[in-house]
This record gives structure tokens, C-alpha cells and sequence, in this order.
């Protein structure tokens, strides 16, 4: 069943999850959206590009190209889990003025400091996402550690 808050953009960051999974790699997803468009699609390739730095919303950011500041002004940021440091930073930097979260249970970045930002970030608590990294978490712990650094 759909839940009726998710919406079609965070559907698309869940499916950057899924393609990150079957790829090997750690089942976070991210979409940039301007004026209604997905601009910018990624998933986390730590694993696959032995990345030290390439979560889904990196890859995202970088993968819709250089922009104009005016036009990261207009975008939403989707991510399938709460963006970390690194990623919110980014989001700041470029003052991405809001973000959709598909789930913090899991990890909780700063969101309290982002808000304090101005950003607008909402959290969908999407089953599905929850359940991603759960699974996940459970088949290869040793890599979720790695991911956040622990």
C-alpha cells in the first residue's frame, strides 16, 4: 500500500535506494527538484566508487550539474534518510531552502541546526525507507558503521 504522504519525488530518491542496493552499495537515495523537476538524481556509491565522500545527496547535488544560485534558491532537497553533516552543509552552502527526509529513526543528521538555519525540513517517516535500512542494517552492519563513521 502507498502511503498517502509520499509523494512522486521521494518515490524516486526510494528507487536511487534500491539501485544503490542492487548495485552492492548502502540503500540511501536523493533527488534535487527545481520548480517541480528532478533535476538531479543519486544514491550512495561509497561502496561502489570507493568514495570517501559520495552519500546519495552528493551525488544528487553533483549529478544536476553546476547551477546558478538563484536556481538552488528554488529546489527541494528528497533524501530516503536524514541527511549528515556533510550533506546538510552542502544544503546550506547552496541554501537548498528546504529538504523531505523519508525517515530519521534510523540516523538523525542536524536537523535542530538546519532548522535554525531556516531551512524547512520535513520528515515523511516512510515505512518503506525505515525498512530499507533496517534490512540493510541487519544483512551488513559492518558497512552502515563505515558509512556513518563509527
Amino acid at each position: 500500500m502507498i502511503e498517502p504522504t509520499r509523494d512522486n519525488f521521494l518515490r524516486a530518491a526510494i528507487e536511487e535506494a534500491r539501485i544503490g542496493l542492487a548495485e552492492g552499495g548502502i540503500p540511501i537515495g536523493s533527488v534535487l527538484v527545481i520548480d517541480g523537476q528532478i533535476i538531479g538524481r543519486g544514491h550512495n556509491r561509497r561502496v561502489q566508487n570507493g568514495s570517501a565522500i559520495l552519500h546519495a545527496e552528493m551525488d544528487a547535488i553533483e549529478n544536476a550539474g553546476r547551477l546558478k544560485a538563484s536556481d538552488y534558491r528554488r529546489a527541494v532537497l528528497y533524501s530516503t534518510l536524514s541527511p549528515c553533516d556533510m550533506c546538510s552543509g552542502t544544503s546550506l552552502l547552496y541554501r537548498i531552502p528546504k529538504i523531505v527526509i523519508g525517515e530519521n529513526r534510523t540516523f538523525q543528521g542536524p536537523e535542530n541546526y538546519v532548522r535554525s538555519r531556516g531551512v524547512i525540513v520535513e520528515i515523511v517517516d516512510d515505512l518503506e525507507c525505515v525498512s530499507l535500512m533496517a534490512d540493510f542494517i541487519q544483512s551488513k552492519p559492518e558497512l552502515w558503521h563505515e558509512d556513518i563513521g563509527q
